[in-house]
């Protein structure tokens, strides 16, 4: 799962998904923070746009995770990859390692490709996605 999470090295978020992390979480640097405030007020603006790698935003790399280690993780989900639990010490390998991280993210596509949805009773179409109909 973390080596899947680092697809978040490329694309953007709408300032809505992460208004509340700048705002009120305190695992996030500040100057981090700030530079996102400017575009992404308390209320209104829900759509703008911010990258989820600030620092490569159209490159895959492994530069999303030494942004985790910096806490500049823009989504409240990447940053709870490192911060003291179990996921730390892969976040970090992956920030030293880009080849480990590209070799481990094609891995887990195919074995995410090779999984066989749930279908006809012993599964759903959900008609919204965040809950089972």
């Amino acid at each position: 799962m973390v080596a899947l999470s680092g697809s978040h090295t490329i694309g953007q978020a709408r300032c809505t998904i992460f208004r509340n992390r700048i705002y009120n979480e305190t695992n996030i640097d500040s100057s981090f923070a700030t530079s996102l405030k400017a575009n992404c007020p308390t209320s209104g603006g829900d759509n703008t746009l911010a990258p989820l790698d600030l620092t490569s935003p159209n490159a895959f790399d492994n530069a999303y995770f030494r942004n985790l280690l910096s806490q500049k993780g823009l989504l409240h989900s990447d940053q709870q990859l490192f911060s003291g639990g179990s996921t730390d010490a892969q976040v970090r390998a992956y920030s030293t390692n880009p080849t480990s991280f590209s070799t481990d993210f094609a891995n887990a596509m195919v074995k995410m490709g090779n999984l066989s949805p749930l279908t006809g009773t012993s599964g759903q179409i959900r008609t919204n996605c965040r809950k089972a109909n």
